[in-house]
């Protein structure tokens, strides 16, 4: 039978609700794998499971539901379990406490974040967060500047800067939200612009024009026929007594060398 699992009292420690363990953790370095070794290490884990839960209240508050913390935490506390050794001389909540935070503090930098933002970023953004809700309790209640928030979390101002944008990192907006005041359902999505091809027509005209004023009468003559008032080659040679192969000729042989004109610039960049 393992060694009953109990909870200490009459003594001052910084973990109240730390179980004393010590002998199952020990009996558990020395069993071979097998059903057994697993029912003493559950035992074990589900007798740390308050001091799991007690840490993740800490960060409740922080955009991520007190079960989710909780599950993360007890994730943290069985790996604590599975990896401790007690030959290293460290009492397991020593081991057992900084595991579980870890594990906690990695769930908020690995799955919490809107945007991808760097653990440099991420550190200075608490550091600047947890400055700015320390000077707010101040009795003026005015927010900190840049500089205050530098001296008081000991960071630079641009630190401070970089932090500050990272907060709007933290969780992005949906598109589908609805505008404040909005009718009918309008979302910040209906406020975004669209590709407009008129943007695109104007561009090409602007391209074009000075190739235009190059070209000999006759060629701007045909182009303006065929691409602005839309008339056929046929009718056009009609107008201009050739024949409509050399309408043709003349229409490939001019845009080859306007679309040539405009890309040799972009070419060259």
């Amino acid at each position: 039978m393992p060694p009953a699992i109990g909870t200490r009292r009459n003594r001052r420690h910084p973990h109240d609700d730390a179980p004393d363990t010590a002998a199952s953790l020990r009996r558990l370095a020395t069993m071979a794998p097998g059903p057994e070794r697993d029912r003493l290490r559950q035992e074990v884990v589900e007798a740390w499971m308050p001091m799991a839960a007690r840490l993740a209240r800490q960060f409740k508050g922080r955009g991520e539901s007190l079960e989710d913390l909780r599950q993360v935490a007890h994730l943290g506390l069985v790996k604590a379990v599975m990896r401790y050794d007690p030959d290293m001389g460290t009492a397991f909540e020593s081991y057992a406490v900084p595991t579980i935070t870890g594990e906690i503090k990695r769930h908020f930098r690995d799955h919490t974040w809107g945007l991808h933002v760097p653990r440099r970023v991420q550190e200075l953004r608490n550091r600047v967060r947890a400055a700015d809700h320390q000077l707010c309790q101040s009795p003026d209640g005015r927010r900190p500047g840049v500089q205050q928030l530098a001296d008081h979390a000991g960071l630079t101002p641009d630190e401070v800067r970089t932090g500050l944008a990272a907060l709007d990192s933290y969780a992005v907006l949906s598109l589908d939200v609805a505008v404040a005041d909005a009718e009918d359902g309008y979302s910040l999505l209906d406020t975004l612009g669209s590709h407009e091809p008129g943007y695109d027509r104007v561009v090409d005209r602007e391209s074009v024009r000075p190739c235009l004023r190059e070209l000999p009468e006759r060629e701007r003559r045909i182009l303006y026929m065929r691409f602005f008032r839309g008339m056929t080659q046929r009718r056009i040679a009609e107008q201009l007594g050739i024949s409509q192969m050399h309408v043709s000729r003349l229409l490939s042989r001019t845009c080859s060398r306007i679309r040539d004109e405009v890309e040799a610039p972009r070419a060259a960049r």
